[in-house]
């Protein structure tokens, strides 16, 4: 509509951003609104279109970041009143990518400091809510994201994946979550850009609304050794295909390491299965072993985030996040060799998981054990499913999500219709590492028959 002039840049952004204002008060899913720099590049994007310029794939669309990705000009501060001025003087490359296609960004989406939860709350901002019902969590870590996205404020934004981070707040929200994976876009201001077990990811209402972020963020960067070496697949194409999938082979497992999953999940989660079956795809049990990765994933993530932002304890514990701080002071007694055993049974897993796919081309999950928890969620308290307590938010709640970014397969979180309450319910599909274009086409197949 932009590019034949139904509608003006100007028009598009401006609506964006009265939306987000009107929302602001009950949604909570902005840190920072740039409205001044947004309505700027969109006079500019306008601009372009009279003079016959050039577009780019995304021209005049609004995005909103993360605020954990690095904006120029706009303010960055992960959450966390440490850093509520930081406003950094460059852009993180997924940003500049976008907006070289022509994405107009228009603020700085919620999370919980440093992305360390997920459940989106913090002391800078307080807590974001779900957008189908407000006395609801919208997960997180990419709770702002999620919730600008399921509820018009925005049709695309960038979020990030640490554990479950976007597949999480997608699953509750009602959108698309996809985790790409390891190296497929790059992330060069990653510390640990060889062990690096965080993505930047696209959340979007559709499959092909991902595809076309994935077009533009996807590529090599020779600061991310991880990215140097992957090719760039026309994910577009894939996501557009309309053959059926006569040929996949579906194996679908409704637990990992978890033993509590509500009926309505499963429920909703058999029927997305029917769906796929009936588009040709072959639907079986995966009963492979799997080595719970819970501690390994505590280990490795902790002490990666206690490296990251550990000496900020010190002088500013009284204004952290309570959950964080705790979540620090956790692993502050872990040796060097429990990190490195940590890091062994990591490969193992990988490879674990690799077998998987001998026998199937996608695995299939619930994305979570049931649907969006309440608003005021202890995150170390239990949570209900089906009315009996399970220990351990993580564990309980999203087992599905972490292991993949462990071993880095690539996986997408698709609505799969509601629960009894009206909440959103999803199913997650997984693939082999190189198949995400793959990954893609089956998830658009699915969309178009459960639209």
């Amino acid at each position: 509509m932009i590019r034949n002039r139904q509608v003006s840049p100007v028009e598009v952004v401006g609506a964006a951003l009265a939306r987000i204002e009107r929302s602001q008060p009950t949604l909570n899913a902005f840190i920072t609104v740039a409205a001044e720099p947004a309505m700027a590049a969109a006079r500019e994007a306008e601009a372009a279109i009279t003079h016959g310029y050039r577009l780019g794939p995304l021209h005049g669309v609004p995005v909103a970041v993360k605020d954990l990705v690095p904006t120029s000009g706009i303010r960055t501060t992960w959450g966390s009143l440490i850093f509520k001025d930081h406003v950094p003087d460059t852009d993180a490359e997924v940003v500049a990518r976008l907006k070289r296609a022509g994405a107009i960004v228009v603020g700085k989406t919620t999370t919980p400091e440093f992305g360390q939860q997920c459940l989106t709350e913090a002391p800078l901002f307080g807590r974001t809510r779900n957008a189908w019902v407000a006395d609801r969590s919208s997960g997180g870590s990419s709770g702002g994201s999620a919730v600008a996205v399921a509820a018009g404020l925005v049709p695309i934004a960038v979020a990030t994946d640490g554990g479950g981070s976007t597949r999480i707040p997608a699953a509750c929200n009602g959108v698309v979550g996809f985790k790409q994976g390891l190296g497929l876009v790059p992330q060069e201001y990653a510390q640990d850009g060889f062990g690096n077990i965080s993505y930047i990811t696209p959340m979007t209402r559709t499959v092909y609304d991902t595809a076309l972020m994935l077009e533009v963020m996807a590529g090599p960067d020779s600061r991310d050794p991880l990215s140097v070496a992957r090719g760039k697949p026309n994910f577009v194409t894939a996501a557009n295909a309309e053959e059926p999938l006569t040929s996949l082979r579906v194996c679908w497992r409704a637990r990992l390491g978890n033993s509590a999953v509500a009926r309505e999940v499963l429920s909703a989660c058999e029927s997305a299965l029917s769906a796929l079956a009936g588009l040709g795809a072959e639907i079986t049990e995966l009963s492979a072993p799997f080595e719970n990765p819970e501690r390994v994933w505590s280990v490795v993530n902790g002490a990666y985030r206690l490296a990251q932002f550990g000496h900020h304890l010190q002088e500013h514990r009284e204004i952290m996040c309570p959950t964080f701080v705790r979540q620090m002071d956790r692993i502050s007694g872990c040796s060097a060799a429990e990190l490195y055993d940590a890091m062994f049974q990591r490969t193992r897993l990988y490879r674990q998981v690799q077998s998987w796919f001998e026998a199937c081309d996608i695995v299939a999950t619930p994305t979570l054990s049931r649907s969006a928890v309440p608003i005021d969620q202890d995150f170390f308290g239990p949570i209900d499913i089906d009315g009996e307590p399970v220990e351990n938010i993580r564990a309980g709640w999203y087992p599905y999500t972490m292991p993949f970014n462990l071993t880095g397969n690539p996986a997408i979180s698709l609505p799969a219709g509601f629960d009894s309450a009206g909440l959103p319910l999803a199913i997650q599909l997984i693939a082999p590492i190189g198949a995400d274009a793959a990954l893609l086409r089956a998830a658009a197949a699915f969309e178009r028959a459960c639209p």
